[in-house]
C-alpha cells in the first residue's frame, strides 16, 4: 500500500505542472489564442531606416561591389600574366629591347608600365635605368593604393552616418516628449528610438566587413607589388656594371 500510494503521489507531482497550466489556459482564453509574432524583424528595421539608413544601405551596396572589383583585378595574374613575364624574360635574354617595348605597349599592367619605364632610360647609366624603375614602382603602387582607399573611406563613413541617425533619432524622441507634455506615450516614443537604433546598426554593420576587406586588399597590393618589383629590377640586373 505503501509504495502504490507513492506512485499516485509521483504521478500526480509529474501532471500537477500540466494540469495547471490547461487550467489557466481554460480561465483566460485570450492568452491562449494570443498568436506569436509573425513580424520579420529585418523587413521591419529596414521600414524604420530613414533616410540616413538607407544612405548606409547604399554605401554597403558600393562597398561590396569594390570589393568584388577589386577582388577580380588586384591578383598577380592582372598585375603581371606569367605569358607576359615569359615572354619579357625571353626578349631580354635575346636583347631585343625595341619587341620588348612593343610588348609593353600593347600589354597595360603594373609589370609592363615599370619595364617600360626602364626600357625607355636604356644607353643611360644604370642608376638613371634603376631610378626609372624605381619611380614607376611607386607610382603604381600608389594607383593600386589610391583604388582600395575608397573602402577606408567607406569604413570611416558608415559608422559617422549611423550616429547622425542616431542623433537624428533622439531629436525626433525628445520632440516627441515636448509635444505630448505629461502624457506621452511608449508608442509616440518608438519612431524615433528605432531610427537611433536602426541606423546604429546599419552604420557598424557596413563598417566592420568593409574595414576587413580593406586591410585584406591592402596586404594583396604590398605583397604582389613586392614580387613584382623584384621581377621587374631582376630583368634589369644584367645592366649594372661588372666590377673590375
Amino acid at each position: 500500500m505503501i509504495r502504490k500510494s507513492n506512485v499516485i503521489h509521483g504521478l500526480s507531482t509529474l501532471f500537477a505542472p500540466l494540469a495547471l497550466s490547461s487550467f489557466v489556459s481554460a480561465q483566460d482564453p485570450a492568452a491562449a489564442a494570443a498568436p506569436a509574432p509573425t513580424e520579420n524583424w529585418l523587413v521591419d528595421m529596414f521600414q524604420n531606416a530613414g533616410t540616413i539608413g538607407y544612405l548606409i544601405v547604399a554605401l554597403s551596396i558600393v562597398a561590396l561591389a569594390l570589393a568584388i572589383e577589386l577582388f577580380m583585378s588586384i591578383k598577380r595574374e592582372k598585375l603581371a600574366p606569367p605569358d607576359v613575364i615569359d615572354e619579357l624574360e625571353a626578349l631580354f635574354e635575346e636583347e631585343q629591347f625595341q619587341e620588348a617595348m612593343d610588348l609593353c605597349e600593347s600589354n597595360r599592367n603594373y609589370l609592363t608600365n615599370v619595364v617600360q619605364a626602364g626600357l625607355a632610360k636604356l644607353g643611360h647609366q644604370f642608376e638613371t635605368i634603376q631610378t626609372a624603375v624605381k619611380e614607376m614602382e611607386e607610382e603604381e603602387t600608389v594607383k593600386l593604393f589610391q583604388r582600395i582607399s575608397w573602402l577606408s573611406l567607406i569604413t570611416a563613413s558608415a559608422p559617422m552616418l549611423g550616429l547622425l541617425g542616431t542623433v537624428s533619432g533622439m531629436f525626433v524622441t525628445f520632440g516627441e516628449i515636448a509635444r505630448a507634455g505629461g502624457s506621452v506615450q511608449p508608442s509616440d516614443l518608438a519612431g524615433g528610438i528605432k531610427i537611433a537604433l536602426v541606423t546604429t546598426i546599419f552604420g557598424l554593420c557596413v563598417a566592420l566587413p568593409t574595414g576587413a576587406f580593406f586591410f585584406m586588399f591592402r596586404n594583396r597590393v604590398v605583397r604582389t607589388t613586392i614580387e613584382m618589383n623584384a621581377i621587374a629590377e631582376d630583368l634589369f640586373e644584367r645592366f649594372r656594371p661588372k666590377n673590375t
